[in-house]
This record gives structure tokens, C-alpha cells and sequence, in this order.
């Protein structure tokens, strides 16, 4: 009895250690970038959308997940830095997209959740306009993509592999 737990613990380290080189090789030969993105609504049924410094029209708030870090933490924290948003129930998977535009590697993750803006969302440096809008009377400049993500989530639309 004794002898089966060391072969067992002896192939659960060497399991670990297999899945762990494992995971090394496919982070270099693999290697992709993953971000999250959310299309944010009020109680008034308004959506959240931010205008960026260094990319132009207007976008969903949004970033990508570092080391370390869930994909829930990352929405939370790019919700919280782009809006003061915070999540006032749980985050809804809507697609997962790959984004062409960014790279041949990336991938982003779209979530439909519900906020609370807990301060206005003052400019800075990263985004210059950030608000509430009704969805009938969105402002000028709202990116395709963004418009496009509008068009899936109300169902006008199937959602579309591509960012």
C-alpha cells in the first residue's frame, strides 16, 4: 500500500512537471495575446464607451490580460481604470473573437455586464471621453467593430468569429 501511494506521487510529479514543459513550449510556439473587452449597461439600459488618445473613435472599454492575472480580474481592473465601472452582477461570455487587426495572434474575449459608475471617468492621458449613451442616440465616431458588437448583442446580427 505504501510502495502504490510513491508510484502514484511519483507520477503526479512527473504529470506536473510534463504539463509544466508543456506549457512552456506552447507559450513560445504558440504564443498568442488575449484581451477582454464589455459591452457595459446602466440601469437606464445605457452603454458605456470610451475615446482612446491613441486610436481613433469610440470603443468599448477594454484590455488585455497580463501574466498572473484571470480573465475576470483583467475585465474588472479595465473596467475600473477605463470608467470607474464596477460590475454590479456576474459578467456574461458573450463570443470569443480573434482579432486580425491587432495581430495574427490575438484573441479577445467580449462580456455583456451590468455597472455602477462609483465617480465620473475625469480624461487623462489613455482616454479623453468616456460616457453613458442610450443605444438610438450613440456619438459620432463609433468604431465598426463596436457598432457591429451592438448589432450581435441585440441579436439583429450572428456574432462573427472576427473582431
Amino acid at each position: 500500500m505504501g510502495e502504490d501511494r510513491t508510484i502514484e506521487e511519483k507520477r503526479s510529479a512527473a504529470s506536473r512537471l510534463v504539463t509544466r514543459m508543456l506549457h512552456g513550449y506552447f507559450a513560445i510556439s504558440r504564443g498568442m495575446t488575449l484581451g477582454v473587452r464589455a459591452a457595459c449597461y446602466d440601469d437606464a439600459g445605457r452603454i458605456f464607451l470610451v475615446r482612446h488618445s491613441y486610436v481613433p473613435g469610440w470603443h468599448m472599454p477594454g484590455g488585455g490580460v497580463e501574466r498572473r492575472e484571470t480573465v475576470l480580474q483583467a475585465l474588472s481592473k479595465e473596467l475600473r481604470e477605463e470608467g470607474n465601472l464596477e460590475m454590479t452582477g456576474p459578467a456574461e461570455l458573450f463570443h470569443v473573437y480573434f482579432n486580425t487587426r491587432v495581430s495574427r495572434r490575438d484573441h479577445v474575449l467580449f462580456y455583456r455586464v451590468n455597472v455602477l459608475q462609483t465617480a465620473p471617468r475625469r480624461p487623462d492621458l489613455e482616454i479623453v471621453e468616456s460616457g453613458f449613451f442610450a443605444l438610438h442616440d450613440l456619438p459620432r465616431g463609433v468604431t465598426p467593430a463596436t457598432q457591429r458588437r451592438l448589432r450581435e448583442l441585440s441579436g439583429e446580427v450572428p456574432p462573427d468569429d472576427l473582431w
